[in-house]
């Protein structure tokens, strides 16, 4: 199928945002959101949003992909992706008044933009699903016990690093503070510790924290309360080369809560070993849009029918 794009601006308060909606011109009943990590606009790292939208709507589902207030061309003052559930509120009314077919809306998010569609989740009544890839539930100490279990003891035994070491190539002392540091933030965790599969340690990016994402108070649990109230099936896609998935696979190991909502039927998850934090790989993002899609149609058949 060829691809139609429609651009349109649209209210959320006093602002005014900016979306984009690709489709094949066909109707159909279910579409997909598209809910930026940040601090991004529409398009996304290595156009992965644009790509998305225009695959989907190649296959029959109009796709929408818009930006939040205070980011690309959407007026008002930027804010974190806690704060933007109004931004998706407006954007899925947008999106049905553009596409009166639409009567169900699949969320597509990835790292804080996955967060915030974990919590958008209950908000509108057209919301039928989400699609997760690497949810951002950072917390100091479980990034400290995550660098230290998947970076610094994996280093400790790279034969690569202790080359560095004698050349020179390390400042060590520096090295070893930084371990310590995160040896008494990792002590900081209460309860019993998880094994969680390792890779070694060139093959995983370690994405610095964007600085609009403030910390959250009781971000998990707000995560977790929008996917358990909603009731609605979702996806969740993890890399293999990244630290905020180690972070989510470690929370969903060690918590009971989030167990339980990860050992529900109604939850797909997919391991994509070799891709990185933001599916910078052709292959890796392409697995990702098919995995997307198949999904979806496995939903329409059942669970979104609901």
């Amino acid at each position: 199928m060829g691809v139609i794009e429609q651009a349109l601006i649209f209210d959320c308060g006093d602002d005014s945002l900016l979306g984009v909606i690709s489709s094949s011109g066909q109707d159909s009943s279910i579409g997909v959101l598209i809910v930026v990590g940040g601090p991004q606009y529409r398009v996304g790292s290595h156009r992965q949003f644009v790509n998305l939208a225009r695959f989907l709507a190649r296959h029959g589902i109009p796709c929408m992909r818009f930006d939040y207030r205070g980011m690309g061309d959407a007026t008002g003052a930027q804010r974190s992706f806690a704060e933007v559930g109004d931004d998706i509120q407006a954007a899925i009314e947008a999106f049905v008044a553009a596409a009166p077919g639409l009567r169900k809306i699949v969320l597509w998010g990835l790292c804080d933009g996955a967060s915030a569609a974990c919590m958008a989740m209950p908000a509108h009544p057209l919301i039928a699903g989400a699609v997760l890839l690497n949810p951002w539930v950072r917390t100091a100490e479980g990034n400290a016990s995550v660098m230290l279990r998947h970076y610094y003891l994996q280093r400790l035994f790279d034969g690569r690093f202790w080359r560095k070491v004698l050349r020179g190539d390390v400042h060590f002392v520096g090295a070893l503070r930084s371990l310590m540091a995160t040896v008494l933030g990792a002590g900081k965790r209460q309860g019993a510790s998880a094994s969680v599969a390792q890779t070694a340690p060139q093959q995983v990016s370690a994405p610095a924290k964007p600085p609009h994402l403030a910390d959250v108070p009781d971000l998990r649990q707000r995560m977790l309360d929008g996917l358990t109230q909603s009731g609605r099936p979702f996806a969740v896609l993890l890399s293999g080369r990244d630290f905020v998935a180690r972070e989510f696979q470690q929370l969903t190991k060690l918590d009971s809560g989030w167990r339980c909502a990860m050992d529900s039927k109604r939850v797909a998850v997919k391991h994509f070993e070799q891709a990185d934090h933001t599916f910078s790989r052709v292959e890796d993002a392409c697995e990702a849009e098919r995995f997307t899609l198949e999904w979806i149609n496995l939903q329409a058949s059942s669970s979104f029918r609901s």
